[in-house]
């Protein structure tokens, strides 16, 4: 009998993630799979690019929900995603990160009975006041399989109640996607040189601090000279850039030029986890503009310093970057590109 699993995917992201879990998938006998979206078809943010890059098949079902309201798409994907169930048999349910919609989707298969796993359990920025940190308490609480990136978020995890047996340090699944596609990475038009930074920007938090923010790009200005920042970005975040100036805004880049530009940078400026995990992993000095990361080991280990919203912190770290002075980073325990392989086996054992 076929142990069919639904993967469950909320934003561009989470198809990083679950590209090699897909892959692992397909070369199991006795397994198989289907992906679901809880946007639409034509969401902007799923450019056909993105599915050729990870060399993964479009969503087999999109759910079509499309709202800015959180409490809004939280219930609206609940109502989608269980019409979904009633009419598709499944055993498992994986769900990945710690959006809104994960969350739905989670509290959904639980109701319906069903085993749920969750793919990067355990992280948290204990921040009770981050809608993120209230869905990774649902989800982790609710999940019968924890698929952990490394130790802390074990520990996370264990502390927080969770029986050991539901517990598997599976290693980061980003790290699949990297080893996987790192021969193929397209070199961007936009490179004119070998030496320059990158620069991304997203978090709500930042963005809604205009004055601060500004104090902070004026610290990245000063420190990076004549280095070229190259800042590919989009929507409120490239409008902000553009109009301070001092940096070269680029369109988005698809995932394989992105992934170039990343991995031969002189160094990163970024808000988000999961480039600072690839920064990481390519040995690239990275600046996290927050207080707090999703997975410590980039920090404790890897290549990643953490400056929050200091601006003053940012011009002194992104100094000692341009002038050479930056930790040893190493790789942590189980980012090997194997996560997909581990998983797919507890599912099916």
């Amino acid at each position: 009998m076929k142990h069919t699993i639904c993967i469950f995917t909320g934003a561009r992201p989470n198809f990083v993630k679950v590209a090699p879990l897909i892959r692992a998938i397909k070369q199991t006998e006795g397994c198989n799979y289907q992906l679901v979206y809880a946007g639409c078809a034509d969401d902007p943010s799923l450019e056909t690019s993105l599915f050729d890059d990870l060399q993964m098949p479009l969503p087999d079902v999109f759910l079509g929900v499309d709202c800015d309201n959180l409490n809004e798409l939280t219930g609206r994907v609940m109502s989608e995603f269980e019409r979904y169930l009633e009419e598709h048999e499944c055993d498992t349910v994986i769900v990945v990160d710690d959006l809104a919609s994960t969350m739905a989707a989670a509290i959904v298969a639980k109701k319906r009975g069903l085993r749920l796993g969750h793919l990067v359990a355990g992280t948290r920025s204990f921040d009770i006041k981050m809608p993120k940190e209230i869905n990774r308490l649902v989800i982790d609480g609710l999940s019968d399989l924890l698929f952990t990136a490394g130790i802390n978020s074990s520990s996370v995890a264990t502390r927080e109640g969770a029986e050991m047996h539901k517990i598997y340090m599976v290693g980061n699944i980003l790290i699949d996607s990297l080893r996987a596609n790192h021969d193929r990475w397209r070199r961007p038009e936009c490179v004119k040189t070998d030496r320059y930074l990158v620069f991304t920007l997203n978090r709500k938090a930042l963005l809604d601090n205009e004055v601060n923010l500004n104090k902070m790009l004026d610290a990245i200005v000063e420190a990076a000279g004549e280095t070229p920042v190259v800042a590919p970005l989009r929507g409120r975040a490239r409008e902000l850039v553009v109009r301070h100036g001092g940096f070269q805004v680029v369109s988005p880049l698809s995932y394989l030029q992105f992934g170039w530009l990343t991995s031969h940078a002189q160094g990163i400026i970024t808000d988000s986890g999961n480039v600072a995990e690839e920064a990481t992993f390519n040995n690239v000095p990275c600046i996290t503009l927050n207080s707090y990361t999703e997975h410590i080991e980039t920090v404790k280990q890897g290549s990643n310093e953490l400056v929050g919203e200091d601006a003053d912190k940012l011009r002194q770290r992104l100094t000692e970057l341009l002038e050479g002075r930056w930790k040893k980073s190493s790789l942590p325990d189980r980012w090997d590109g194997r996560t997909a392989e581990r998983i797919v086996k507890i599912l099916t054992e």
